[in-house]
């Protein structure tokens, strides 16, 4: 087991119901508790006024959990009623059993509503890379990862974020900050990810030392 480094101030935090945590004992099944986990906090950071899930916007990596798995771990969730199901002709979604969701559930039901683009923001790459060595999205951090992916090439994200970990500055400031200056100076397409971790102490120690510091 890999020990855990901490929680940092830099991330946020997702608020879970204490009706959920009162009946957390119930649930026996550990792909059940993790469906519902994931739509209560990928949904809470969600844009828009469509706030729903589809069955292949839950994470087979993240949840470390099989697509099976998924499905009855859904088909659970919703059995006890913490998640709703609502279909139509544009799919099948998972909505959680709030009023808001009650009320979105049954608008959809009734084609009322239609699925937006944002209620799917984790298809991004960048999103996916920050989600996992960073932290949840907001709605303004969305916009900045959004807006970083127009401005840097694709292939840079993956290397900066390994440089950031790597150095345990787990801040996209400090990220950016390095895509910044790779596209101000340049940037060695031969070098491999590994030359670069291991370089990664000029960035911390030098010229992107400001950004070191933790927000």
């Amino acid at each position: 087991m890999t020990p855990f480094p901490g929680f940092t101030s830099s991330e946020t935090f997702t608020q879970v119901p204490d009706s959920f945590i009162k009946m957390m004992n119930e649930i026996e099944d550990v792909a059940e508790l993790k469906v519902i986990l994931y739509a209560i906090w990928r949904i809470e950071h969600m844009e828009g006024n469509f706030r729903a899930m589809g069955e292949v916007d839950f994470d087979e990596e993240a949840l470390g959990l099989k697509v099976e798995e998924i499905r009855r771990g859904l088909g659970k969730a919703v059995e006890r009623q913490t998640l709703l199901r609502a279909e139509n002709e544009a799919g099948v979604f998972f909505f959680l059993n709030s009023p808001r969701g009650r009320l979105s559930a049954e608008a959809f039901a009734k084609g009322q509503v239609k699925p937006s683009a944002s209620y799917v923001p984790s298809k991004s790459n960048v999103f996916k890379l920050y989600e996992e060595n960073i932290g949840a999205l907001t709605p303004l951090l969305a916009d900045m990862l959004k807006e970083a992916e127009r401005e840097y090439p694709g292939v840079w994200f993956e290397e900066a974020f390994e440089i950031a970990v790597s150095r345990n500055v787990r801040n996209w400031k400090y990220i950016e900050a390095i895509l910044r200056r790779w596209k101000e100076n340049g940037k060695d397409e031969r070098r491999d990810s590994q030359d670069s971790i291991q370089d990664a102490k000029r960035y911390t120690d030098g010229e992107f030392s400001e950004f070191f510091k933790r927000d």
